[in-house]
């Protein structure tokens, strides 16, 4: 029997919250570098990329082999500037929560399926291990409401600040400028003027019944 929300729906212009955790539920973070490297990741598939630049670089004869290698790998990586929009993140040592817009139909799947493995391949190189990093693939639950769409960027950004993880939540504070992390959708909702009505005071407050929306949703055994 496939695992629960294995199955997807994919629709243009679609909000999705998607996840993974590690096999067995074991970290998939275990160090600073190991969350670095995945969040680079993310930013080169979802920054904006200037592959004219990039090939006229590549072809200036100035540039030293590593860096026109780096070049090459560059333009050969999915980009998907266009394609996806993210809104939130939060990684957790085990798991990690996504809540994306994708444009276009099946863009959420490469996207999921290019970093998985990807950041697979260089946790198994450093850890000198092999097979399987996640608990079989990523999942993803379409968001059918703005209520839905709320409560799960509070839950991805709550159960960050539990236990002090990186997540999306300093973009939103104004913090932190990320620009392949897309905050204008949710913030429309917040007043930025009312302390009380901020998404600050939201993310923080104690409200189980509408985080318990979310869990409900998503969360295995």
């Amino acid at each position: 029997m496939p695992a629960r929300n294995s199955r997807k729906i994919y629709y243009e212009n679609g909000f999705y919250h998607v996840y993974n955790r590690g096999v067995e539920k074991r970290p998939i973070f275990e160090d600073q570098q190991d969350i670095s490297v995945f969040l680079s990741y993310l930013k080169e598939y979802l920054s904006y990329r200037d592959d004219n630049l990039l090939l006229h670089k590549i072809g200036s004869g100035e540039l030293t082999s590593k860096e026109k290698r780096d070049c090459v790998n560059r333009i050969q990586l999915n980009n998907f500037f266009n394609e996806i929009s993210l809104l939130c993140y939060g990684l957790m040592p085990n798991h990690f929560h996504f809540l994306l817009r994708q444009e276009q139909e099946r863009s959420m799947d490469i996207l999921m399926n290019s970093l998985g493995t990807r950041y697979t391949m260089y946790f198994n190189k450093k850890y000198k291990r092999v097979g399987s990093l996640y608990q079989g693939v990523y999942k993803a639950v379409e968001v059918s409401s703005e209520e839905y769409l709320l409560y799960l960027s509070k839950y991805i950004h709550y159960q960050t600040l539990v236990i002090n993880y990186p997540s999306s939540f300093e973009e939103y504070l104004g913090r932190r400028k990320t620009d392949w992390v897309n905050t204008d959708i949710i913030l429309s909702y917040f007043s930025k003027a009312n302390d009380a009505n901020s998404y600050e005071a939201f993310v923080k407050g104690v409200d189980f019944e509408g985080l318990s929306l979310v869990k409900d949703l998503v969360l295995e055994d």
